[in-house]
């Protein structure tokens, strides 16, 4: 898998990193989640797994997008495995609902796994066979692809739901889902 290992100035291994990019429904909901997972490092908001340069909020829900509203999870897989990671996705959003998530949608909101490398692709091939399967008795449409590029969604849509938790649609979709997450995975919930 694409991970990265540093050293500190005095020498000391510094926490081995991986990133795995997620797209299920709107990339506000999956932001909120893993920033409330501990062990994960980072959560980015972004675009991916269409043909567009440079897309933004405008242009991805737009009739000629092909993107998919993704977030970039940073992890220490030493510590939170990929296994982990992906268990969660497939618990938290509904991977048997094509271009669709609740309300919203469209190709923007679809289910989407972009892995990074051959045993990254692996990884999320089994857990789809094995653990999504297990948790739906639907089919599973979630598209799982190679990333290209992943985009960086505007300032403005990063770390929405810390910021704006008394808006709607936080407090009717999002904040159920961080419920749900905290009964789901305790363990491993940031309190």
């Amino acid at each position: 898998m694409q991970a990265t290992t540093t050293t500190t100035t005095d020498g000391q291994r510094a926490a081995t990193r991986e990133v795995a990019t997620l797209g299920g429904g709107c990339f506000w909901c999956l932001e909120a989640l893993y920033q409330r997972v501990r062990e994960v490092n980072k959560v980015v908001s972004g675009y991916s797994g269409g043909a567009e340069e440079n897309p933004t909020y405008e242009s991805t829900h737009g009739p000629r997008n092909t993107h998919a509203e993704v977030v970039n999870v940073s992890f220490d897989p030493d510590i939170i495995s990929i296994e982990t990671i992906l268990e969660i996705f497939w618990t938290m959003h509904d991977p048997t609902t094509r271009n669709q998530q609740g309300n919203d949608i469209g190709v923007e909101y679809r289910s989407i796994i972009l892995y990074s490398d051959k045993a990254q692709k692996e990884v999320v091939e089994k857990s789809a066979e094995t653990v999504a399967k297990r948790l739906w008795q639907k089919p599973i449409t979630t598209e799982i692809k190679q990333l290209d590029v992943f985009w960086p969604a505007e300032d403005y849509h990063q770390d929405w739901f810390n910021k704006h938790p008394e808006q709607a649609y936080c407090q009717v979709i999002i904040n159920p889902k961080v419920v749900k997450l905290k009964k789901k995975f305790s363990s491993l919930f940031k309190e």
